[in-house]
């Protein structure tokens, strides 16, 4: 039932999910870098940078993620000729563009995520923080954003949650990750439904172990007010 499998070795169904995997996790973590820079931007007390969060929040959210990815290949690489600093490797250079592509639509929705944590924190702490000297990075970094967290783990796992699930959209671009390989599969056997659960079966293996985790963990670290 399952020979359809062992056709595939380059690449093969766990290889193609291992590349689903690193992708979540680059896109992940730059997501999170720059949707807290994002945020803190959105907070800001500079008009500019409260307005520049504000535009790219609310411009990027309202793209569909597929227009982002295949810009960053027609737009970056074909036409500005962006090589993400490997110039003749194709397969390396369309992964890094898929991870900035996820890493720039998935960033807008951790901002208002981690945003919504801030608007948690009591207005008195950070008034108390910059009585007694701290700047305003000072109050986000030892106050605010340490609260902030704590209680966005859970909207932070549904982010984590899309994110993965939408790396199937790098397969436009060409890289070899579990969509694309689904796709071959599908286009060359005879058995749709079986691919199809296969494909089905190892993306709750990736997504439904992280949201037991991640919501186990929004329960034991809740700021108690």
């Amino acid at each position: 039932m399952f020979d359809f499998l062992s056709k595939y070795d380059d690449p093969s169904v766990l290889g193609a999910f291992w590349v689903t995997i690193q992708l979540t996790v680059f896109s992940a973590i730059g997501s999170l870098i720059w949707g807290t820079l994002l945020a803190a931007m959105r907070v800001s007390p500079v008009p500019l940078m409260r307005g520049f969060g504000t535009a790219y929040v609310n411009v990027v959210r309202n793209i569909p993620l597929t227009v982002i990815i295949v810009f960053t290949s027609l737009g970056l690489a074909d036409i500005f000729g962006v090589t993400m600093g490997a110039p003749d490797d194709f397969e390396l250079k369309y992964f890094r563009l898929a991870v900035l592509g996820l890493v720039a639509y998935t960033a807008a929705f951790v901002c208002e995520a981690i945003r919504s944590g801030i608007n948690t924190v009591p207005v008195g702490q950070a008034e108390a923080a910059r009585a007694i000297g701290l700047s305003f990075s000072q109050v986000l970094r030892f106050v605010v954003l340490p609260q902030a967290f704590r209680s966005v783990i859970g909207p932070l796992a549904n982010v984590l949650i899309a994110l993965t699930k939408n790396t199937t959209v790098a397969a436009a671009i060409g890289v070899a990750e579990a969509a694309l390989l689904m796709k071959e599969m599908i286009e060359n056997e005879a058995q749709t439904l079986l691919i199809g659960a296969v494909f089905a079966f190892g993306f709750v293996v990736l997504t439904l172990p992280t949201g037991l985790i991640l919501g186990w963990l929004s329960k034991r670290l809740a700021v108690k007010r």
